[in-house]
């Protein structure tokens, strides 16, 4: 069946744990009878925003979806798991690092950096998902993927848990620098998607197209907007 092009424009969820983005997308499409995208996915134990795309909106994607994110998470510290996050079986134990060691650890995932990409990823590895690999307990080894941290603040540390603040480029996986900090995510949470954060989530309110480009700066021909 077609999907209708209207309504058309921006939605933006406020994401639960449990359901993957392809069941908030799926809900969203039951709901409004329209064609429905997204601009960038959210593992489903994490929470946080979301950007659908509605109806004739959808060929839009390409201008959201490489904005840079903000996330808060809690990083356990004590623990290692396969999959870098709380659905991940233990892998490793070590002792809660002291607070100025972990000063020291973050200081070089600052700024540009270059992680292996999680196993537990919907990357492509010879042409199948790398989560399915994982899955079947296929051990690859995962390429390195460049991206941008801009801000990596500790919010709290306490019982070798570290709730961090993150500013980061697109394509940057929280779970790689959870591992590369020796522990893994037990929360995430994206409140911030370039210009649009969470606060304003309310999936019964769509977000004309052009109001939308505008706030990352585009046009609605996706030109870049401005004066000349």
């Amino acid at each position: 069946m077609k999907r209708a092009l209207s309504p058309s424009g921006l939605i933006l969820v406020d994401k639960p744990a449990g359901p993957s983005s392809f069941a908030i997308v799926a809900e969203m499409r039951r709901c409004t009878g329209a064609r429905t995208g997204h601009a960038g996915t959210l593992d489903p134990f994490a929470t946080g925003l979301l950007i659908l795309l509605s109806g004739a909106a959808t060929k839009l994607a390409s201008c959201f979806v490489g904005l840079d994110k903000r996330y808060v998470t809690d990083v356990d510290l004590r623990a290692r798991t396969s999959t870098g996050d709380p659905e991940g079986e233990i892998v490793e134990r070590s002792e809660a690092p002291e607070a100025d060691e972990l000063a020291r650890r973050l200081e070089p995932l600052r700024g540009e950096i270059e992680l292996p990409i999680p196993a537990a990823s919907a990357v492509k590895i010879s042409g199948e998902r790398a989560y399915r690999l994982h899955r079947r307990g296929v051990e690859v080894e995962m390429p390195l993927r460049r991206s941008r941290v801009d801000a990596l603040d500790v919010i709290a540390y306490r019982d070798g848990v570290a709730r961090l603040d993150l500013r980061v480029s697109s394509g940057t996986y929280v779970r790689a620098i959870a591992e590369e900090l020796g522990g893994h995510c037990v929360t995430l949470r994206r409140t911030e998607v370039g210009p649009f954060t969470v606060a304003e989530a309310d999936p019964g309110r769509i977000l004309p197209p052009e109001q939308a480009l505008a706030r990352i700066g585009r046009t609605a021909n996706g030109d870049v907007g401005g004066t000349t």
